[in-house]
């Protein structure tokens, strides 16, 4: 679909030969669809001379997150494509702020099970109650304003979602141990990776990100399920 999309708006008789090789699994929560869909888009505009500018590039790779997930967003292919932390205001029309952000290191577990991101979106409440959302767009304006004001102890407090996480997390084996242990260790803190299993932790400095991994290591190990660290 990404290359369908590239190849109509060229509008000239050309074709893509195109192999893939990447080392995410898919239903990972860790942007499987989304690196393919961005490495696709971002290969077939530098054969083309780079015509198209990176909110087009972003356009094209979003067609190849609709075929995977059924629904067209920009949510992981924004910063594969422009890198560092993106904030996707609107998709239509599409409109992507870089933020700037203060160095931070990111523990990721991927609970060897797989979640499909279909299924994910499937389970959630089709209503949210107004203080629920309230506090939500309080977190991700902290969060937003933490990373721009290199506040870590504001990222910390932020990061928090009370609308997704607590109907996902039920998917994920030992999640809400995962992270308690995990903030007791030092982590500012984290959740549930794009729709899951994987889960993710922010950490201040690189030894605070090594006891976080222990503390993962820890809980996955106990409840013998396998896992894979990064």
């Amino acid at each position: 679909m990404v290359l369908l999309s590239v190849m109509e708006k060229y509008g000239k008789n050309i074709g893509f030969e195109l192999t893939v090789e990447k080392h995410i699994k898919p239903g990972s929560g860790i942007g499987s669809s989304a690196a393919s869909a961005a490495g696709a888009a971002v290969a077939a505009n530098h054969l083309l001379g780079n015509i198209y500018s990176n909110d087009e590039v972003v356009q094209f790779a979003m067609n190849g997150e609709k075929l995977a997930s059924g629904v067209k967003h920009a949510d992981n292919i924004a910063p594969c494509i422009l890198g560092g932390v993106s904030l996707i205001r609107a998709i239509h029309p599409l409109d992507i702020v870089s933020i700037p952000s203060p160095d931070l290191y990111v523990t990721v577990i991927h609970p060897q099970i797989e979640v499909r991101t279909s299924d994910a979106r499937q389970i959630l409440k089709q209503q949210v109650l107004l203080k629920d959302a309230i506090k939500q767009w309080g977190n991700i304006a902290g969060l937003v304003t933490g990373f721009m004001k290199n506040d870590y102890g504001l990222i910390g407090r932020s990061l928090e979602d009370v609308i997704i996480e607590p109907v996902r997390s039920i998917l994920i084996p030992g999640f809400d141990e995962v992270k308690k242990k995990c903030k007791e260790a030092g982590a500012l803190g984290g959740g549930i990776s794009g729709s899951g299993p994987s889960v993710f932790m922010l950490s201040k400095d690189e030894a605070m990100a090594q006891s976080v991994e222990a503390e993962m290591k820890q809980v996955y190990n106990r409840i013998e399920l396998s896992i894979i660290l990064t």
